[in-house]
């Protein structure tokens, strides 16, 4: 009589699987990597609309340094508020080591004007060399005579 010995043991993986985990880790990074850059589109402004708006694409750079007016009259540098008297300070500090001196003012078609011209005056003082007024391209029928 012989004891049957089964060694069910060495059947046994215990490897973990991770390929599932790292496909949904991916589609997550894709994800965060396509939502991130709309997120961080500025503040919430109603920029004018015009007929013939000229293209910026320099202006969706990372690195582009944006001003905005909303229409209660708040600046915000980037997604910074900042007081309207800390704007030349502000400004000088962040185009202290860059050679292209551009500004991009967005401004809400609400703010007043006089706003919206104090800060182009402070960020003139502050050094910059180019201020570029961001608008919309109205859309519709341009032909119409509207």
């Amino acid at each position: 009589m012989g004891i049957a010995v089964r060694n069910e043991g060495s059947k046994i993986n215990s490897n973990i699987n991770v390929t599932p985990m790292v496909d949904v880790m991916l589609v997550l990074l894709i994800i965060f990597m396509v939502i991130t850059p709309m997120l961080m589109n500025k503040v919430q402004i109603d920029m004018v609309t015009v007929n013939n708006a000229i293209a910026m694409p320099d202006a969706n750079k990372t690195d582009a340094i944006v001003l905005a007016v909303t229409r209660d009259g708040a600046v915000f540098l980037g997604q910074d508020r900042i007081d309207p008297s800390q704007i030349g300070s502000q400004v000088r500090d962040r185009l202290a080591d860059r050679t292209d001196k551009t500004i991009y003012v967005r401004a809400d078609s609400r703010s007043q004007f006089r706003t919206v011209e104090d800060v182009i005056d402070d960020v003139r003082t502050a050094g910059v060399e180019t201020v570029n007024l961001l608008t919309e391209r109205r859309q519709g029928n341009l032909e119409g005579g509207e």
